[in-house]
């Protein structure tokens, strides 16, 4: 037997919790804008909601379509450049003398801004 396709299958679904919501309020004799604007927002809601599985699979066998026998020759490069960056900075941090290592500018306290009692 023949597999059916992730995107026919997400395809439908997504149909369905447009069209079913959309006959039932045209049933319910609610204006056809109104009524399609709200079936819209149900199946969106609905299918956000309910077929994530359908829409990771589908997205799942895109890209496998797009990347089918094709290697990145950039494929490591982000990692490399961040690999380099924090060499070079330990690197750095270690070359430096102790003597250059400054303590960070100081803040002054709540208590160094109040007037002294005597200053009123």
């Amino acid at each position: 037997m023949k597999r059916i396709s992730p995107v026919l299958v997400f395809t439908v679904f997504r149909l369905l919790t447009f069209a079913v919501p959309l006959t039932a309020l045209l049933l319910m004799q609610i204006n056809p804008l109104i009524a399609t604007l709200l079936a819209a927002l149900i199946g969106v809601s609905l299918s956000y909601i309910f077929l994530r599985p359908q829409r990771e699979q589908v997205s799942r066998e895109l890209y496998a379509r797009r990347h089918e026998g094709k290697t990145s020759p950039h494929a490591h490069d982000d990692e490399d450049a961040e690999d380099a960056i924090h060499t070079d900075s330990t690197d750095a941090a270690a070359a430096r003398p102790a003597s250059e290592h400054r303590p960070a500018t100081d803040v002054a306290s709540p208590a160094d801004t109040k007037p002294a009692a005597n200053e009123r």
